[in-house]
Parts: structure tokens; C-alpha cells; sequence
């Protein structure tokens, strides 16, 4: 297996890796959590300048045209610097909207939001358990949406949505304009400093025309996936590298304390939990660039990314010692962007459960890769 990079996924990887390392030292993290902002605006607009927020984006709606491969790389580089803006969730909601949505659904700002202009958000909290926490009914011409979206990234500060309702027995995903006066938005913030909001929806009237065909979500939440891995890929590999760099220097008991067996067994143990991860994430953006089925390959990834973020930030977290636990010590953020990209996939737990119930009736994934079954989208 050839793990490595194209000429083109390296060279947008060097690019975010530069632009990201202008803007994200510890200082300006630092900054960042003090100053209330919502998310890193100044950062946000060079991402858009450079390209970097509608790579995947198709061309004719003034995107790159790229694919997974090349965004993962860059969310990789995004997580390594803790950079919090939306990169993954603006040009992924356009590249649906264009693939499976009416174009009335977003006649007249596209390029805008293309352009960074208007933010889209996204929240798949609706499909990350079994029932959407929206309903929707048949009123008229209209639907009629209800409930609560909770915890929507950017929902207080985005002109858009893609989220999950449930409509007629089935999942769906539904573009929502959030200036409409018939959704309350309840500002917050999420503990990695991301501004987050909860919309509550009081029979908020949605048009046919907002709803993304059926084929829309199995095609989103399987990208939604590999970029929120990528994201966790990039956060574990970096925490583990400061990680190790400390306990390269730090000294107790007359030695350095990397060398005691204990602390190197556990650097081992992370390590292990970050290739692991790696691997299944290439295999998934992969499978998703090639046109193949990825629902397995997307629940085993899924669980990975939930497992690296516990077991590498938790260990990095023990090995600091009392360092760690002081928040004028940067380690503590990646703790903070795993756990919340950990609930954004729902937990390991969850995962796994899944990833079983799928295995055990169909139990001959893995030797070929031309079953049926391995074809599902």
C-alpha cells in the first residue's frame, strides 16, 4: 500500500501548514480564547482568498473541483494548528447543495457563499443516533419544521443550514435560511472556543424546494466523517509530538522521564492509535474519491477518530502532570478540540455498536472488495 500524498494533496498541505502556522501559535491561541470572538475571521478570509474553503466545491459553481483526498490533507494541517474556522462545513454543505439541491434553494447567494461571504453551517447531530431531533410535516404546500437543533457550530452567525429532519419515516437534509424570525437562536460557546447556538425551530414553514434529494445525506455523512477524522488525524499527531518533546526534557527523579518504561510504553500506545486512524481515513477518502461504497470503512474510521482523541489527549494530558491541567499551558486545547470532535461523531461507543451490528450480517467484509455488500454507499 502506497500511503503517501500526491503531488497536489502535498502541495495544498504545505500551503494550509504555512498560512495556518501565521496565525496559530500559542500566543494567538491564546488570544483567541480571551477575546470572545466567535471564530478566527482574519484566518477565515485568507482560507477563502487561497482557495482553501471551496476545494472540493464543483467548478461550474466557481469551486476547485478537487476531492477528498486534497481536503482531508488540509484538515489535517487544521487540526495540527488549532485553527477554528469552517472550512470542512462551509464547502462540503455547497458541494451537496449544488449536487443534490434546488437551484432555487440558493439562487442568489451561491456565490457568496462560495466567495466566504455568507457562512453555510452544517449539523449532523440528526443523524449521528437513530431519530432527527427535527420533525417535519406536510402543511399545504409547505412544511412545517419543529424542534430543537442543538449546538449548531456558527448558528448564530451563519446565513444558512444543512441540517437533518426527520420528514415522512425517513432522514433528509434541509437547507434553512436562519434569518427567518420563526427560529430562536440561543448563542453559546462549545470548549474549544467555537461559537455554537441552539435553534429552536416553532413551526418554521419550509418549501419543497429547500429539501435535498433523498441520495443527498448517504452522500454527505460518509465526507462529514472523513473530514471530522482528518481534523482529529491532525490534532492526536500534533498533541503526541508536543507530548513527546516534553517528556523528552522534563526530569524526575535524577532522569529524564520519557525514559522511564511506563511513559515510552504509553507513547507507543498513542502512536499505534494515531496510524490506526490514519490508515482507515486513507482507506475512506480513498473509497470516496474512487466512486465506492464506504458505509463500513465510515463507522470503523468514525470509531477510530473517537478512540485516538480519548486515548492520545488523555495520556498527554497525564504525562504533563500538574502542567497540564494549567490553561496558560497550551496542551489543554487539543484535550478540548478532541473531546468536541469526539461528540461531533458521536463517541466511541456509539460507533462501535454500530460498526457490530453492520458486521453481523455481513460477515465477509474484507476479502473481496467486489461484494455487494461492500458497495453500499
Amino acid at each position: 500500500m502506497d500511503f503517501s500524498l500526491s503531488e497536489d494533496q502535498r502541495a495544498f498541505a504545505q500551503t494550509a501548514q504555512t498560512l495556518f502556522a501565521d496565525y496559530c501559535d500559542d500566543d494567538r491561541l491564546r488570544a483567541f480564547d480571551l477575546g470572545g470572538e466567535p471564530y478566527m475571521r482574519e484566518l477565515w478570509a485568507q482560507c477563502t482568498a487561497m482557495g482553501l474553503a471551496n476545494m472540493v466545491v464543483p467548478e461550474d459553481a466557481g469551486g476547485l473541483g478537487l476531492g477528498m483526498g486534497e481536503l482531508s490533507a488540509v484538515l489535517e494541517q487544521q487540526g495540527r494548528s488549532l485553527a477554528l474556522v469552517p472550512l470542512w462545513e462551509q464547502q462540503l454543505s455547497l458541494a451537496a447543495l449544488v449536487r443534490f439541491g434546488a437551484s432555487r434553494a440558493y439562487e442568489g447567494w451561491l456565490a457568496q457563499a462560495v466567495s466566504g461571504e455568507q457562512l453555510v453551517t452544517v449539523s449532523l447531530e440528526g443523524s449521528v443516533f437513530a431519530r432527527a431531533c427535527l420533525e417535519a410535516r406536510r402543511e399545504g404546500e409547505m412544511w412545517r419544521l419543529s424542534g430543537l437543533a442543538p449546538a449548531v457550530p456558527l448558528g448564530a452567525q451563519a446565513r444558512h443550514a444543512l441540517l437533518v429532519a426527520q420528514r415522512e419515516g425517513a432522514r433528509r437534509l434541509v437547507l434553512i435560511d436562519l434569518t427567518d424570525p420563526a427560529i430562536s437562536i440561543a448563542p453559546g460557546v462549545s470548549q474549544h472556543h467555537l461559537a455554537v447556538a441552539d435553534l429552536r425551530f416553532e413551526g418554521l414553514r419550509v418549501a419543497d424546494h429547500a429539501w435535498l434529494d433523498e441520495a443527498a445525506l448517504d452522500w454527505f455523512e460518509p465526507r462529514a466523517i472523513a473530514c471530522l477524522a482528518s481534523l482529529q488525524l491532525g490534532v492526536s499527531a500534533r498533541q503526541l509530538e508536543r507530548a513527546v518533546d516534553y517528556v523528552s526534557e522534563r526530569r524526575q527523579f535524577g532522569r529524564v522521564i520519557g525514559t522511564f518504561q511506563l511513559v515510552a510504553g504509553q507513547m507507543a500506545d498513542g502512536h499505534i492509535a494515531v496510524e490506526a486512524l490514519r490508515t482507515s481515513l486513507a482507506q475512506l477518502v480513498y473509497r470516496l474519491d474512487a466512486g465506492q461504497g464506504a458505509l463500513p470503512q465510515g463507522w470503523a474510521t468514525r470509531w477510530l477518530a473517537c478512540e485516538a482523541g480519548h486515548r492520545v489527549g488523555h495520556m498527554a494530558q497525564h504525562v504533563h502532570g500538574g502542567i497540564g491541567v494549567d490553561i496558560t499551558f497550551p496542551i489543554h486545547r487539543f484535550l478540548y478540540w478532541s473531546r468536541a470532535l469526539g461528540l461531533a461523531l458521536g463517541g466511541a461507543e456509539h460507533n462501535l455498536a454500530k460498526l457490530g451490528d453492520w458486521l453481523a450480517n455481513h460477515d465477509t467484509l474484507g476479502w473481496k472488495y467486489d461484494h455487494a455488500e461492500d458497495q453500499t454507499v
